[in-house]
């Protein structure tokens, strides 16, 4: 899957300024942008901060922080950001992995598919829904079935770009099953779409990555009707 490389001065991306831009589905690099100093700070710290600035927004909003509804929402809010759905930005939760011998000599395709996942819309931090689609040959080594899902998982949970989501994923079952031969796909709902915007409730976004001897049209096709059925 190739990427246009983007560039950003004076406040503009490519020559083009947010305003502009609005909507369109772009994304910058491979590698999920992190500061350098991004841990620095505890995540106690990181949730104290971050509930106090909610409830700045939620003030700023209007609402009423004493309501006994409303009084926890921004420790909750907090605690769910850094526990939660945003726990993939952090390396020490990224999964644990061991290689096995292929002792059953499976030398055909396996495939994982329909595992549901749940990210964040970077640009407007709204959910993406949907369902990821994996498969790989064995370079003589395998990892539990598990493995696959979790890797899913880590990569979502933290403010996405779907194209970087299938890469990463792609990039990731490479260097741990120490093979090129790998395919991705996700189809999946983007909520800055349908519940905002263009308000559009029924398109979804496919994207895909075949790597190794998935990249040709035969086992793109066999995959396929893996899938369908």
């Amino acid at each position: 899957m190739s990427t246009e490389t983007t560039s950003k001065a004076n406040g503009q991306l490519n020559g083009f300024t947010d305003e502009a831009i609005g909507d369109d589905h772009l994304f910058t690099s491979l590698d999920t942008p992190m500061k350098a100093n991004a841990f620095d700070m505890s995540n106690e710290e990181k949730k104290k901060r971050i509930s106090i600035l909610f409830s700045e927004i939620m003030d700023v909003m209007g609402l009423d922080l004493t309501d006994d509804s409303l009084q926890g929402t921004p420790d909750r809010v907090a605690k769910m950001y850094i526990e939660e759905i945003f726990s993939g930005l952090d390396p020490k939760n990224k999964p644990k992995m061991a290689l096995f011998e292929n002792k059953y000599q499976y030398n055909q395709m396996l495939v994982e598919k329909n595992i549901t996942f749940y990210s964040n819309c970077e640009h407007h931090f709204v959910p993406i829904i949907g369902k990821a689609h994996i498969a790989y040959k064995s370079s003589g080594k395998v990892i539990g079935l598990s493995k696959l899902n979790r890797i899913v998982q880590y990569y979502a949970k933290r403010p996405q770009v779907q194209e970087r989501l299938t890469n990463q994923i792609a990039n990731e079952l490479k260097t741990v099953l120490e093979t090129e031969d790998v395919a991705v796909i996700i189809d999946a709902k983007h909520l800055c779409v349908s519940s905002r915007g263009v308000q559009d409730d029924t398109s979804t976004t496919v994207t895909t990555y075949y790597g190794g001897e998935f990249n040709n049209a035969s086992k793109i096709l066999e995959l396929q009707n893996y899938l369908n059925n």
